[in-house]
């Protein structure tokens, strides 16, 4: 069963990774950074923040340091320079990516390294606890708080929360927000 566990997460995540490689290549700066009002979020801050994210995740399931660092933060150059996980909309509503291409070669980083790692997981690493009971209080509000079990966080809760669910939602912001700059979905 593990296994066939496994298999499943490697698929998805090479779905959903292949979509947003799809968004990337069909949109440019002028769309990530477009400002449509106050309140509503650019594509800038779901890309930035879903990479961000995925890559300090990473670091937690699999101690690996994440990719994200000065240099990245000086070719990339965000306007906000964090993901914004603990901002409001109101500041996160100005983030904007400077060098477009440069955002997409650290995503594309990002998720090579995820499937990379996901293509030799061990299936026993699967109930690891990443993150043990009583959960931190940055973590005891969110929704893998929801599903982690008695003794916490697993891997494969992290791998379903922190990466393809989070991943998920912040693709369905970026197919609306396509909408909004004249673009259309990814997907039927």
């Amino acid at each position: 069963m593990r296994d066939l566990i496994v298999d499943s997460l490697q698929r998805r995540m090479r779905a959903l990774h292949s979509l947003y490689r799809d968004a990337l290549e069909t949109m440019d700066a002028r769309h990530v950074n477009h400002f449509e009002r106050d309140g509503v979020l650019p594509i800038a801050f779901s890309l930035f923040h879903i990479a961000n994210m995925i890559d300090a995740s990473f670091m937690l399931i699999t101690g690996t340091p994440p990719i994200w660092d000065d240099r990245w933060q000086a070719r990339v150059a965000p306007a906000i320079a964090d993901h914004g996980k603990h901002r409001t909309v109101a500041e996160m509503v100005h983030q904007r990516i400077g060098d477009y291409a440069a955002f997409c070669e650290y995503l594309h980083q990002v998720f090579d390294r995820v499937e990379s790692w996901l293509a030799e997981l061990d299936p026993a690493e699967l109930d690891r606890v990443v993150v043990a009971r009583p959960l931190p209080e940055q973590l005891a509000s969110t929704f893998s708080a929801r599903v982690a079990g008695p003794e916490g966080i697993t891997v494969l809760d992290a791998l379903e929360c922190w990466i393809y669910q989070h991943g998920l939602r912040h693709l369905g912001e970026i197919e609306l927000a396509r909408g909004l700059v004249g673009l259309g979905g990814l997907t039927s």
